[in-house]
């Protein structure tokens, strides 16, 4: 009898061990949101925050154009949102902000606020990376212990990282349009080098997570994060659907690697509880 009551236990044991992700029950980090003037009339804050509680977004990284509507998110849910400063006033400054002296201080006036984890998301070409208020972000970066979010390339962000090694980098999107083979080299050169993969829809087309890029994500499970990236408003109109199909994926990968791509990774990179 205490033979066969011994094997029951191992038996159990096993199965808690192979047991699947149930991905409904994963809470999710959004490492990529946006709350932009465009999505004010549309969503006020407290309906954002009812789509997060209603999809299982327990918190978010969330930068805006102008950085107002990140405010009103962050006054809303301090504990849950992640405030982050985009280099841009307008939508006027995404094409010239590399070289424009006027926005230092602009985001020096906006630090003082002493809420913000990081600085971007930004977009920047590799010729940009060396160029001044790029340089002087990186310096703010490190000042203030703030990571940086750039969208960019592959070329661009190793760009990047060589220039300014002391920064802690995430790299948006995955380099968006970057085949999986770039992805992975610069994953696998590049140690310290956090990863998004909002828009990233080849990581999981028709809902089959890909074996190649599961491999990637077994091999730095500390590395990567998911995002939504709420762009236009109708990503807004579409945030149900994104989240289910970022849960159809992580419910493929083994618990631990799920959850830290889920929430883990992002709640130690940004320090939020």
């Amino acid at each position: 009898m205490v033979r066969v009551g011994a094997s029951l236990v191992f038996v159990c044991l096993v199965s808690l061990l192979v047991t699947p992700v149930r991905a409904q029950d994963l809470p999710v980090f959004d490492a990529h949101i946006h709350y932009s003037q465009p999505d004010w009339s549309s969503y006020l804050p407290d309906a954002i925050l009812a789509l997060f509680d209603k999809t299982g977004v327990r918190w978010a990284i969330v930068s805006s154009t102008p950085d107002d509507g990140t405010l009103r998110l962050h006054e809303k849910a301090p504990d849950r949102i992640a405030p982050v400063l985009r280099p841009y006033r307008t939508r006027a400054d995404m094409g010239t902000w590399t070289t424009d002296a006027s926005i230092v201080p602009y985001v020096q006036e906006r630090l003082r606020r002493g809420i913000y984890k990081g600085l971007g998301e930004f977009h920047l070409t590799a010729a940009q990376a060396a160029d001044p208020v790029v340089k002087e972000l990186a310096a703010l970066g490190v000042r203030h212990g703030l990571f940086l979010y750039a969208h960019t390339d592959a070329t661009g962000i190793e760009e990047l990282l060589r220039l300014y090694p002391e920064v802690r980098w995430l790299w948006a999107h995955a380099g968006l349009g970057e085949p999986f083979e770039v992805v992975a080299r610069v994953a696998d050169r590049n140690p310290t080098l956090m990863i998004e993969l909002s828009l990233k829809s080849e990581v999981a087309a028709n809902g089959k997570l890909d074996l190649r890029w599961k491999e990637l994500f077994l091999r730095h499970p500390d590395r990567f994060m998911v995002g939504t990236d709420t762009w236009v408003t109708s990503q807004w109109d579409r945030f149900g659907q994104i989240q289910t199909s970022l849960r159809a994926w992580l419910g493929q990968l083994p618990r631990d690697v799920a959850e830290k791509i889920a929430y883990r990774n992002a709640q130690k990179f940004v320090g939020l509880p």
